[in-house]
């Protein structure tokens, strides 16, 4: 199972679109996940309808009608994963203690809000993603987002996948 992650797409202040590369991964992934910060729910809706189904939380910048419809924080399962999502994870100091105490049974946490892309994983497995962001990169040198793959008899793995440049599409919105 390949799930593409995508965070802080700050809808439409910091894009009106999303890079080509990530549109197209999203579309081939088989869910989709959302860490918050969409910002308005016409970003919400585009996600929706890409095809593969959607798990999304709100984030701290989200308007009211996205907070109505997202939760602040979800878990479920994906093949036999446990994943947990939230917006915020707090400072860097204790990030993967205070995500494993809040989503106590987690295999892998997904968070955004920092537009920093990120994969931890801790001595005994425990895995932290932030997929950065595919349109407001702030300052780091590349737009980006992650995949997360699920193989059967295989330890979960997650990748950052960098938008721009010559194996990316980049963002107009720069």
């Amino acid at each position: 199972m390949r799930i593409a992650i995508i965070s802080d797409t700050h809808f439409p202040a910091r894009g009106r679109v999303l890079p080509d590369e990530c549109r197209a991964r999203l579309v081939a992934a088989d869910l989709i996940l959302h860490a918050g910060d969409h910002c308005d729910a016409e970003a919400l809706s585009t996600l929706r309808h890409l095809g593969p189904p959607l798990i999304s939380v709100h984030g701290n910048v989200d308007g009211a009608d996205v907070r109505r419809r997202l939760p602040r924080q979800t878990a479920f399962d994906a093949e036999g994963v446990r994943i947990g999502m939230i917006h915020d994870a707090g400072p860097a100091a204790g990030r993967s203690t205070r995500l494993r105490r809040l989503f106590p049974g987690a295999d892998v946490v997904v968070f955004g809000h920092s537009h920093i892309p990120l994969v931890e994983r801790t001595p005994d497995g425990f895995l932290i993603v932030n997929p950065g962001s595919p349109t407001d990169r702030r300052r780091q040198p590349v737009h980006t987002m992650a995949e997360l793959l699920i193989a059967p008899e295989a330890p979960v793995d997650a990748v950052i996948i960098p938008l721009d440049g010559p194996d990316g599409g980049g963002s107009e919105n720069e």
